[in-house]
């Protein structure tokens, strides 16, 4: 049950976070033939789970470095609100007219905007490779072929995006208090309050970038 649990969380944090990649996928696949633009989809879906592992597998050994897993933790909260606030970015994906340069574009375009997804699933599998491996596979495929699909989810159900970027805040608290040496100071100096820092951190992240997001949109 509890591994159920954690490719849940995987699921829904890839398809709060692959926005953009799903934008740029399918701005750099639209104007070719409809046969060459399965395969550079499907090329592009190798390219990224191989990317995505081995990005991934590198995070984890990194994580177990001292203070980078804390350091982690601060940036994946830092996204985490940053997903709540509004943005305006626009995609500067030039449009492609071979298979070859589509794929490029694709792995390109994954391997720039991976960090948030790679740092949250490291963290969330905690080392279990069957739980890495499984979450990544299962995605990836699902955020490239369902691009559209994502970016209409994302719109017709706000709540993906608040429970996305609160299992962000409660992994990011996670990887603080895993962190080899930060883990054990918070322990020592908030000894009543450490194992309630995940939900503290995932809580103050919703409310706080849900009450900027609303503001924004008022003014």
């Amino acid at each position: 049950m509890e591994h159920l649990v954690l490719l849940l969380e995987i699921l829904i944090i890839n398809l709060v976070l692959s926005g953009d990649n799903a934008v740029v996928i399918a701005m750099a696949s639209k104007d070719l033939p409809l046969q060459q633009r399965k395969r550079a989809v499907w090329w592009g879906v190798v390219g990224a789970v191989m990317l995505r592992l081995i990005l991934t597998w590198i995070a984890v050994i990194l994580l177990k470095i001292p203070f980078i897993q804390a350091a982690g933790g601060v940036m994946l909260a830092y996204i985490s609100f940053k997903l709540l606030t509004p943005h305006d970015e626009i995609s500067r994906t030039k449009e492609v007219t071979t298979l070859f340069r589509a794929i490029q574009t694709i792995l390109a375009a994954d391997f720039i905007m991976s960090l948030d997804n790679v740092l949250a699933i490291a963290a969330l599998a905690n080392g279990d490779v069957a739980i890495l491996v499984i979450g990544i596979v299962i995605s990836i495929p699902i955020v490239v072929w369902g691009s559209n699909l994502i970016a209409n989810w994302l719109q017709r159900l706000p709540a993906l995006v608040y429970a996305g970027a609160g299992i962000l805040g409660y992994t990011a608290g996670k990887m603080l208090l895993h962190d080899p040496e930060f883990g054990v100071w918070l322990d020592t100096a908030f000894p009543a309050f450490t194992n309630m820092i995940p939900i503290i951190i995932a809580v103050i992240v919703i409310m706080f970038g849900g009450i900027k997001k609303y503001y924004a949109r008022r003014g």
